[in-house]
């Protein structure tokens, strides 16, 4: 028996429409191989209206990125509490964040995605590196004000938002990038998280 449609339910707007077309078809065909023409059969749209949204198919994979990235903000504002215990845990809390945004099936897509197509469309590295610059930033926010308010030592690296990152993903990201593990599920994600801030507070305990 044909399943009949919601008719509550509003149609996809056509820009997502073609985003999620084109990223199914560069997933699946590689960049390359992903013409405009599959992409728009896809989404089915004309080639007319595609171009109308997006001028280059450099264009739509540079938009399917920011799209995914996107998600993957953290607060822009956040007050550092007076106490290392309480530092750790909003530690833990952002590293866990990072990590149930990053890990996701389209995001890791992404990541190949930007691997993949650096030299050909560099636009799609620059627009994962932004993101990436976004996430540092809030993090050396929190780093660099507990600095100020003497929950870590004062003498501390500049770049403690790095090393912060290099603590919560390990080697996990590379794992997922070759496909040599399954994404973490919530159990190791707060696991690691709370792991990386213990060990960044030891690394810079107040002197």
């Amino acid at each position: 028996m044909k399943e009949q449609s919601d008719p509550t339910s509003a149609p996809q707007p056509v820009r997502e429409r073609i985003l999620q077309a084109a990223m199914d078809t560069f997933m699946e065909l590689g960049y390359a191989e992903a013409s405009t023409l599959k992409i728009a059969t896809r989404a089915q749209v004309s080639k007319r209206e595609l171009y109308a949204h997006f001028g280059t198919k450099q264009a739509m994979l540079a938009a399917c990125i920011a799209d995914r990235v996107g998600r993957m903000r953290l607060p822009s504002e956040l007050a550092v509490p007076d106490r290392r215990d309480e530092l750790a845990t909003l530690l833990a809390r952002l590293g866990a964040t990072v990590l149930r945004e990053v890990t996701q099936a389209g995001v890791v897509a992404v990541f190949r995605l930007a691997v993949m197509e650096a030299q050909r469309a560099p636009e799609v590295a620059t627009t994962l590196e932004s993101a990436r610059r976004s996430v540092r930033g809030v993090i050396g926010q929190v780093t660099e004000q507990a600095r100020s308010a003497g929950l870590i030592d004062k003498h501390a690296p500049k770049d403690m938002d790095v090393r912060f990152l290099a603590l919560l993903w390990d080697d996990l990201l590379v794992s997922l990038l070759l496909r040599l593990r399954e994404a973490p599920g919530t159990a190791e994600i707060n696991r690691r998280a709370k792991r990386a801030a213990d060990d960044f507070l030891r690394l810079y305990a107040q002197t």
